[in-house]
């Protein structure tokens, strides 16, 4: 099989542009709203123990226990507990790490503070699901089209292979426009729930983790029913332009930095 040489292109380009996003962002907002690098550390730390290790240990634990045509077959079940693992174990992480960086540094602080957190933990979540992937996917276009894609995988099970060429014959300059919009609206998402949840621990509110783990759910709903084919590509990629925009406006109009004085 053969990938046409423009998706590869654009895959190449994919791959770039959200590797570069969540480090071309915070650059640009350092100064202007004070980002610290170290904020960015503990949230890269809170993704990759929360969401990287201890979510996928449960998931491996849920898969392996659960029973063949068990409840997990179940569309609705499927996507019910897919988001709400998500949510809880992001949310309860992001609210560790930001009550630590209360502590460290105080309440008083602004929500750059949050920004730079939400840039740590949401780029990192699009270099591991992204960046990571996307690059494997290309390496593998590249075999593909070289006619060496068999010849480098024989030790791989025909059934592990099949899918692979089923992967690549899906791409398209489309899908893969897709998977932008969701990796960068997940970065906008990503740091708006950092300063929801800022806010919350700083105003010691009892109530703002449980409404993060339902937020976040919530938003990896659309995700999960494509996953299950329930829904459509197009109405996903919709609904996520709609929420990254309607995130950025509350974003700015809240976290706007302060006018120098005249």
């Amino acid at each position: 099989m053969i990938v046409a040489p423009v998706t590869l292109v654009v895959l190449i380009a994919a791959t770039l542009i959200i590797a570069l996003l969540p480090i071309v962002l915070f650059r640009f907002l350092r100064k202007p709203l004070a980002l610290d690098r170290r904020d960015a550390i503990v949230g890269i730390a809170v993704f990759t123990l929360f969401a990287m290790i201890l979510e996928r240990a449960l998931h491996g634990v849920v898969l392996s226990s659960a029973p063949a045509g068990g409840w997990l077959t179940y569309p609705a079940a499927f996507v019910a507990y897919g988001a709400l693992a998500a949510g809880v174990f992001e949310e309860v992480g992001r609210y560790l790490g930001l009550r630590f960086l209360t502590r460290r540094y105080g309440a008083s602080s602004g929500d750059g503070r949050a920004i730079g957190y939400g840039l740590g933990h949401g780029g990192v979540e699009a270099w591991f699901v992204g960046v990571l992937v996307w690059g494997q996917w290309a390496y593998l276009a590249w075999l593909a089209n070289r006619g060496e894609l068999d010849t480098q995988l024989a030790s791989l099970p025909d059934q592990a292979l099949l899918r692979i060429h089923v992967m690549l014959s899906t791409l398209s300059v489309p899908s893969i426009a897709m998977l932008v919009l969701e990796r960068a609206a997940a970065l906008v998402l990503q740091v708006a729930l950092s300063v929801l949840m800022w806010r919350g621990v700083r105003a010691g509110s009892r109530a703002v983790l449980p409404l993060a783990i339902v937020l976040h759910a919530l938003a990896d709903v659309p995700a999960m029913l494509y996953q299950i084919r329930a829904v459509p590509a197009a109405w996903i990629e919709a609904v996520y332009f709609v929420l990254a925009a309607l995130l950025v406006g509350v974003l700015v109009k809240l976290c706007r930095p302060p006018r120098a004085a005249a």
